[in-house]
């Protein structure tokens, strides 16, 4: 939950971070995929790049 003296819309500085850089990669591997085609590991890390980024969503209550 929240405090009450945070905007929803404000980052927390230690997640941002660690968002940008999931975000860089998943940007990427999705590029990366594009060019090169369906790969099983390529797939695989994308799979695993977006399960992390669920899980810091759901961690930090969105706010990153």
């Amino acid at each position: 939950m929240q405090s009450p003296s945070e905007p929803e819309s404000e980052q927390k500085p230690e997640h941002a971070p660690a968002a940008e850089h999931v975000s860089n990669a998943h940007k990427l591997l999705t590029a990366l995929r594009k060019r090169i085609g369906e790969h099983p590991e390529l797939a695989e890390a994308i799979s695993k790049l977006e399960s992390a980024l669920n899980i810091l969503t759901v961690k930090t209550g969105g706010m990153f």
